[in-house]
């Protein structure tokens, strides 16, 4: 066959490791001789060098063939591989297909070089190509699962199993028995495969600073964010010379490496799957593995620190420190929780759970005799929500709840459709020997008829109530015992009479002329 009469391809060379020195020559060489026996000529080649063929997106080369065949641009008629663990160790051997099926699609076949056999799409082709890809997965699962288990083995005897060493801390090189060698660089890796990692204080300035941290957290009760804001105004540099973050100055106060242990298997990223963070019951601790930057009585302080504050509870711990207080107090307020030093604070109660009220619900605290005077606010809306109860459970038949905003404003229907809007009135002295009830119209409700529902003076329990046609004022305003205004409705008696008044008030106010005739 002539030079006119050969046939254009490309080939893609890879190799996993830096360490497979002639990987990529050896794959070339094979691939050529192939070449030469088929009929092709290589023109072009991709290649991806020290690349996992786990994932395609670190795939520089194969994703550069893949754009240049679907685009239509390649000037080869085929791709040339090794073999079909080259190719790529997908765990899902679907992609694999996936993408030699692109290129074949485009004209552009794949032709796998060392294999036994052809890639001519033939029945004992395909299974034995789906044989290969499977045990070219399997192969990267069970290499995994070896490397870990060498990795587990060393995080046990203390030794580093790669990543950064962190702020205040440096990589010191050593030999199986620990002596140094020398420090690493960053960037820098071991050249011997005997010899180990582990870490070590690095330099004094940095010390000084992670111990500063320290300080200001166990002796000055100071937020992560309050100590990176103090180290940025400082003028204190991080690595790289960037600024502090309250992320790594909780790094810096959480991890043990700061106090010599050495801590393997915290995340799991096996096979480039996502990240997860994984229990401390699966960590791997190595106590005093390297020279520690704090004493262990000062971490120790520093964890419960910590666990303390109200950002690392969880729900569950915040709504027991609620009931621990009810227990040891007999009730609960918005003054007792904000001078509780065990307690967060009401503001991080309604920041988590919508409202104290609703933190007060979960606890089973809600009742309108269960709250103090200074929580008037809490009282008043237990008293509506066991109005309403009440009402409900009298006319089962007759009346459903309906929310306004998924929290305790909500209104009463009847089953007739009228809406009936829910006014609690708290009693209140604007000046002295003077006894009048606040009245906060609910713009969206001003004109429903409204169960009007006063409080005695104490505003423990019910004075009165009144069904009206509607509120005719705009905003928040106040009425006498004997008020005139409140003659526009009819007060009941007895809660008994709750639906017939109040169908008889919305009949009266439908027969009534508009305003102004």
């Amino acid at each position: 066959m002539t030079a006119n009469q050969l046939v254009p391809a490309a080939q893609y060379l890879r190799m996993s490791t830096e360490h497979q020195q002639y990987s990529l020559e050896n794959q070339s060489v094979a691939i050529q001789r192939y070449a030469e026996t088929q009929g092709f000529e290589v023109v072009l080649t991709y290649r991806d060098t020290a690349k996992s063929g786990l994932v395609l997106r670190h795939r520089v080369g194969l994703r550069q063939l893949l754009q240049d065949v679907v685009s239509g641009t390649a000037t080869y008629r085929a791709i040339l591989v090794y073999d079909v663990s080259r190719w790529g160790r997908f765990q899902d051997t679907d992609e694999s297909a996936h993408y030699e099926f692109l290129c074949k699609s485009a004209g552009v076949p794949v032709h796998y070089c060392a294999e036994t056999f052809a890639n001519d799409g033939s029945l004992p082709s395909l299974v034995m190509k789906a044989l290969k890809r499977t045990m070219a997965a399997e192969y990267s699962r069970e290499l995994g699962i070896k490397v870990f288990e060498g990795q587990k083995r060393l995080a046990r005897l203390g030794f580093k199993q790669g990543g950064a060493p962190g702020y205040g801390l440096r990589r010191m090189l050593v030999s199986p028995d620990r002596l140094p060698k020398q420090l690493l660089a960053d960037g820098e890796q071991k050249s011997i495969a005997t010899d180990r990692v582990i870490l070590v204080p690095g330099p004094a300035h940095e010390v000084q600073v992670v111990r500063e941290i320290y300080r200001m957290l166990v002796s000055e009760k100071r937020s992560v964010h309050a100590i990176a804001r103090e180290l940025n105004r400082r003028g204190v540099a991080y690595i790289g010379g960037s600024k502090w973050h309250p992320k790594t100055v909780g790094i810096i106060l959480t991890h043990p490496k700061y106090v010599g242990c050495h801590v393997f298997n915290r995340t799991s990223y096996k096979l480039y799957t996502p990240s997860v963070r994984l229990p401390k019951s699966e960590w791997i601790l190595k106590p005093n593995a390297f020279e520690s930057v704090v004493d262990e009585t000062t971490f120790a302080e520093a964890q419960k620190v910590l666990a303390n504050r109200t950002i690392n509870k969880s729900d569950a711990d915040v709504l027991d420190d609620l009931r621990a207080l009810l227990a040891s107090e007999g009730k609960l307020s918005i003054a007792l929780i904000q001078n509780s030093p065990d307690v967060p604070s009401p503001a991080s109660y309604a920041r988590r759970f919508g409202t104290m009220q609703h933190a007060y619900e979960l606890i089973g605290y809600g009742r309108s005799a269960q709250f103090g005077p200074l929580d008037v606010g809490h009282r008043t809306r237990a008293l509506r929500r066991e109005l309403v109860a009440q009402i409900v459970g009298m006319f089962p038949d007759d009346i459903s709840i309906v929310s306004r905003n998924g929290r305790w404003r909500s209104l009463l229907r009847l089953h007739k459709g009228l809406m009936i809007s829910l006014i609690i009135a708290r009693c209140v002295r604007p000046w002295k020997d003077a006894v009048r009830w606040r009245i906060d119209a609910i713009r969206y409700e001003s004109q429903l008829v409204t169960l009007l529902a006063r409080l005695d003076e104490g505003n423990r329990s019910f004075l009165d109530f009144h069904i009206l046609p509607d509120i005719d004022r705009p905003s928040t305003f106040r009425v006498s015992l004997q008020d005139s205004w409140l003659e526009r409705g009819k007060r009941l008696s007895d809660l008994s009479q709750f639906c017939e008044v109040a169908a008889m008030v919305w009949e009266t106010k439908k027969s009534a002329p508009p305003c102004g005739l």
